[in-house]
C-alpha cells in the first residue's frame, strides 16, 4: 500500500469515530429488544491463560449483568501461533505470575498435561457447555488438569457423552471463533470487539460501565489495568540492566519501548537494545486477521498509556532494514535509544515511510545523526549479523517475538502488558545483597 494511501486507511480504522460506529451498529439489535449484552468466550482446556479467564466469568457476569456463552476451542493454527513449544513453556512460566497478580489461581504446573488429560477435560467440558455453571466447571476442570489430577479428570468426564460431542464441540467453537474474526483461546468477543485474557478485560470493562451496567461503581475493576509504578529506588540499589528484544514492525514494540527507556531512567539501569527482524521478515506469517487484531488492539493500549498511535506506515521489507542499518551505527554513538524510538513513532503514529530517504534521514536527525552518518550506516550490512546474534539470544531466553526484555540475564518476559512484572524485576535485581 502507497505511504499516503497508508496513511489515511489505517487513521480511519483506528479512529475512535469507526470504533464508536461500530459499538452503536454492533448493540443496536440488542438495544432494540431490550435484552441483556451477550459476550462468547472461546475456552481452551489446556490453555493456561483460559483457566484464568475461568475464574472471571462469573464475577463479569454477576457485576455487569451480562450473559457468558461459552465456547470450546482447539489450539490457534500454526500460522497464529508461531514457535508453538517456546509458547506452550512461556505460558506455564507467565500464568502463575499473572495469576498472582490479579488475585486468581494457577498453581504451578508439573508440566505441559498429557493427551488423555487433555481428552477428558475436553469431555467433561462438552457435556457442560449448555449448563449456567460452566465456569465453575471450567475451573474445577482446570484445577484437576493443570495439577495432573487424573482421577478428578475421570470422575468430571463420567461416561454418558455420546461419541463425536466433543470432536463436534471443538468444531463448532472454532468455526464460530473463525466467523467472528479471531484464532486465539481466553478470548471474550462482545458485539464487534475482542478482548484476550485477564490482561485485557479492563477495556471490556470500561465499556459495560460505560453502557451503565456497573453494579459496583466506585469500587475496584475485577482486572485492572496493569502497568509500571515508578516508586523510590532502593537505597544503595545495584546496578542491572534491562535488555530489550524490538522490532521496527512491531506496534507493541511502539507503545514498549517509551516506557521501558523511562523505567529504567527512573531506576538508573542500564538499556542494552537487542534489534531484531521482523517475524515476516523471519519467515513466520503473520495472518490479515492477526494484523488486523493487533492494530486495534495497539490502538486501545496506546489511548492507555497515553501514546500515539495509528497513523502508520508499514516499514516492513526495506523500511525495517534501512531502520536497522542506522540505528547499528547509531547506538555506538549514543545515539541509538533516540533514534530506535523516533523510528517506531515514524511508522506508527507519524506516518512516516521509513523506505523512504526523506522520512529516514529526518528521523535521524532528530536523533542526533548527521546525513553523512546515515548514508555511512545505509552501505553497511554489519547489522544483519548483530540481529541475527539477538535472535539467537531471544530464542537462548526462551522466547522469539518483541517487545521482550529481562533484566541482568534472568527470566525473559514478553508483550508490552508485562511492564509492570519487569519492574518487579528490575527492584529485586537492585536490591539483591
Amino acid at each position: 500500500m502507497r505511504p499516503a494511501v497508508s496513511r489515511i486507511v489505517t487513521s480511519v480504522i483506528t479512529s475512535r469515530a469507526r470504533r464508536d460506529m461500530s459499538r452503536w451498529v454492533a448493540g443496536l439489535g440488542r438495544q432494540m429488544r431490550g435484552s441483556a449484552p451477550v459476550i462468547d468466550y472461546f475456552h481452551q482446556v489446556d490453555d493456561p491463560y483460559s483457566h484464568i479467564v475461568a475464574q472471571l466469568l462469573s464475577p463479569l457476569a454477576k457485576r455487569y449483568g451480562v450473559v457468558i456463552r461459552p465456547w470450546l476451542v482447539p489450539s490457534p493454527e500454526d500460522s497464529a501461533a508461531p514457535e508453538r513449544e517456546r509458547l506452550k513453556a512461556y505460558a506455564l512460566r507467565d500464568a502463575p505470575r499473572l495469576a498472582a497478580e490479579y488475585g486468581l489461581e494457577f498453581l504451578e504446573a508439573p508440566g505441559q498435561p498429557g493427551a488423555r488429560a487433555v481428552i477428558l477435560a475436553n469431555t467433561a467440558l462438552a457435556a457442560a457447555l449448555a449448563k449456567p455453571d460452566f465456569a465453575e466447571g471450567a475451573i474445577a476442570v482446570g484445577t484437576a488438569l493443570w495439577t495432573d489430577d487424573v482421577a478428578a479428570l475421570e470422575a468430571a468426564a463420567g461416561g454418558d457423552v455420546r461419541p463425536g460431542t466433543v470432536e463436534a464441540a471443538l468444531a463448532r467453537g472454532a468455526a464460530e471463533r473463525k466467523r467472528l474474526g479471531h484464532y486465539l483461546s481466553a478470548m471474550l468477543h462482545f458485539e464487534g470487539e475482542w478482548y484476550w485474557g485477564a490482561d485485557r478485560l479492563n477495556h471490556l470493562e470500561e465499556r459495560l460501565a460505560d453502557m451503565g451496567r456497573d453494579s459496583a461503581v466506585g469500587t475496584p475493576a475485577l482486572a485492572p489495568f496493569r502497568d509500571m509504578q515508578l516508586g523510590p529506588v532502593p537505597a544503595n540499589a545495584k546496578p542491572a540492566t534491562i535488555e530489550v528484544w524490538f522490532s521496527f514492525r512491531s506496534p507493541y514494540s511502539w507503545i514498549a519501548f517509551p516506557r521501558v527507556r523511562k523505567l529504567a531512567q527512573h531506576y538508573g539501569a542500564k538499556l542494552e537494545l537487542r534489534f531484531i527482524l521482523p517475524m515476516v521478515m523471519r519467515g513466520l506469517p503473520v495472518p490479515p486477521v492477526k494484523r488486523m487484531y493487533i492494530t486495534l488492539d495497539t490502538k486501545r493500549e496506546a489511548d492507555r498509556v497515553d501514546l500515539p498511535y495509528g497513523c502508520i506506515v508499514d516499514p516492513v521489507g526495506p523500511g525495517a532494514a534501512r531502520a536497522l542499518a542506522v540505528l547499528h551505527h547509531a547506538i555506538p554513538l549514543g545515539c541509538g535509544e533516540a533514534f530506535a524510538e523516533l523510528g517506531m513513532r515514524a511508522a506508527f503514529a507519524d506516518g512516516i515511510a521509513l523506505a523512504e530517504d526523506k522520512g529516514l534521514f529526518d528521523v535521524a536527525r532528530r536523533a542526533g545523526l548527521t546525513d553523512a552518518q546515515t548514508a555511512e550506516a545505509l552501505a553497511d550490512e554489519s547489522w544483519r549479523t548483530a540481529a541475527e546474534a539477538n535472535r539467537l539470544a531471544l530464542f537462548d531466553a526462551g522466547l522469539w517475538g518483541a517487545p521482550t526484555y529481562r533484566v541482568n540475564g534472568g527470566p525473559a518476559r514478553w508483550g508490552q502488558d508485562r511492564l509492570w512484572a519487569l519492574e518487579q524485576d528490575l527492584l529485586r535485581a537492585m536490591s539483591l545483597s
